[in-house]
């Protein structure tokens, strides 16, 4: 599966069940802010993605992974990829930053691990057959 794009978000990301709406407001303007960095043109339309993302952070009771992801895909919704819509893969890890290993990672993702600070690692790219899952 191809990469199209992936990208470093330096923070600890705040759950969709987040009830404070300033903190979700300034969650999603910082990643679509770092995704413009990456992404300087116009949305993908009528393809279907992978969407990868690793939460790397030193706290073992982070929360639950599923609970991260949405805000991020919404943050890049209309500026990646045209609609949420087209994903047609997802995988979601939450990883302790202290027990990383980072080789054979993407390069983005082991430069994360190496320093060891709370962030979140998302990568895009062209949804595979369903085979290559499993194989």
């Amino acid at each position: 599966m191809p990469l199209i794009v992936d990208l470093l978000l330096p923070r600890t990301p705040i759950s969709h069940q987040s009830k404070n709406v300033e903190h979700k407001r300034a969650w999603r303007d910082f990643v679509y802010g770092r995704a413009m960095q990456v992404w300087p043109t116009k949305p993908l339309i009528d393809c279907d993605l992978k969407f990868t993302m690793v939460y790397l952070t030193s706290d073992r009771d982070a929360g639950d992974i599923n609970n991260f992801v949405k805000p991020v895909q919404d943050a890049l919704c209309s500026l990646i990829y045209a609609d949420d819509a087209m994903i047609m893969d997802i995988s979601a890890h939450l990883r302790v930053c202290e027990s990383q290993h980072s080789m054979g990672l993407p390069a983005l993702l082991a430069n994360a691990c190496d320093l060891g600070q709370p962030c979140v690692y998302v990568a895009i790219s062209d949804s595979g057959d369903l085979q290559e899952e499993f194989v």
